[in-house]
């Protein structure tokens, strides 16, 4: 089944001169598409709607000057179980459980700092493109 998903290569990516190498591996995924793709300093306003669902957890202060921090990469993927196959190619958050060969596991250095940022669901991915890419929703 097809499905659209957002992915954000978020500011350590981008300060790293990793987005090259994270987008070589999403386009060289046979039948996954880049629909959409915008390089932005992301506003308070689209971050506090984006991690509305952290508000109050440690994190979420250190988390949101982070992502404020520089410019990110926003895009929207399109292919067959995209969703699924993205949250696995970035693996997971904390980069020392990350499997070689994923993003994190491959370049993930703390885990606050992760690279990127892709959907957890469908429905997630629909709210989330809405929310950065309006005119796609």
């Amino acid at each position: 089944m097809s499905q659209r998903t957002l992915v954000l290569l978020k500011p350590d990516a981008v300060r790293r001169g990793l987005v090259g190498e994270i987008l070589g591996r999403i386009e060289r995924k046979a039948g996954w598409t880049i629909g959409a793709l915008e390089l932005r300093t992301l506003d308070r306003a689209t971050l506090e709607q984006h991690y509305a669902e952290h508000v109050g957890r440690p994190f979420y202060e250190p988390l949101m000057e982070f992502m404020a921090s520089g410019p990110s990469v926003a895009l929207v993927v399109e292919g067959e179980r995209v969703v699924e196959g993205l949250r696995t190619l970035a693996g997971p958050t904390d980069p020392i459980a990350a499997q070689p060969g994923s993003i994190r596991g491959d370049f993930g250095t703390i885990v606050r700092e992760n690279l990127v940022h892709a959907s957890d669901s469908p429905e997630s991915a629909e709210r989330e493109i809405k929310l950065f890419f309006p005119p796609l929703a």
